[in-house]
């Protein structure tokens, strides 16, 4: 981990007055029981609250299931995790022995939870307006230049990123029947999130787009 913080609030464009907030922000849970996670929570919502006011003033001609597929392509996993590296936060983490020997810094849960935990050492260092402020300038051209055929084309990854988003499990696709001759064969699947104790059945021409479908039918569900 680089010492010099004074570094990283350059490239956060944020100056900390309780720097300890950042240094809590960097802590990951494999060094001790004083760590981030408490901030990764808060820094959840607040990001989320953050892109969702962003979506909703940007684009007024989205649907409500639309503007939450959207949150969801630019709040999950992936996308935090490249936002941390641009910051550069890989070189300011605090791991246990153990992350560190396994490369924990390149790890994107590692980074994408530090980013979280970022966000919201800022809102409790100052106020929503800062960290407002903070997140539109780091997540400002994923704002504009979002590529929406490309989220609403494919239920099964739409789905996806909708779960990573909520940080629940990926969804299970269980092949339920195929019926029919080989040149007309149906495929039925069924799509199956336990901890939404939610479940949709979808048919096609193929286990993939069986699959499709049944996602579909569960993001239709979840009113998305």
């Amino acid at each position: 981990m680089v010492r010099d913080l004074k570094l990283l609030e350059q490239q956060l464009g944020y100056v900390f007055n309780d720097i300890d907030l950042l240094k809590l922000a960097l802590t990951h849970c494999s060094v001790g029981k004083q760590n981030n996670e408490r901030l990764e929570f808060l820094g959840d919502a607040v990001l989320n609250l953050v892109i969702a006011k962003e979506l909703f003033a940007l684009y007024p001609q989205y649907s409500e299931g639309t503007l939450s597929r959207l949150r969801a392509s630019l709040v999950n996993g992936n996308a935090l995790f490249a936002v941390a590296l641009e910051i550069g936060l890989n070189d300011f983490l605090n791991l246990g022995p153990g992350e560190l020997k396994s490369s924990g810094i390149k790890k994107i849960s590692i980074l994408a939870d530090a980013l979280e935990a970022v966000i919201a050492a800022i809102f409790l260092d100052d106020d929503f307006s800062s960290v407002a402020k903070f997140i539109q300038t780091k997540f400002h051209d994923r704002l504009l230049n979002h590529t929406l055929p490309g989220i609403l084309k494919d239920s099964k990854s739409s789905l996806q990123e909708y779960l990573q988003a909520k940080k629940l499990p990926l969804p299970e696709y269980v092949l339920l029947e195929m019926v029919g001759m080989d040149h007309e064969r149906v495929f039925r699947v069924s799509c199956i999130i336990n901890k939404l104790n939610l479940t949709a059945i979808g048919s096609g021409a193929s286990r993939r787009k069986a699959e499709q479908s049944a996602a579909a039918n569960v993001l239709r569900d979840l009113g998305l």
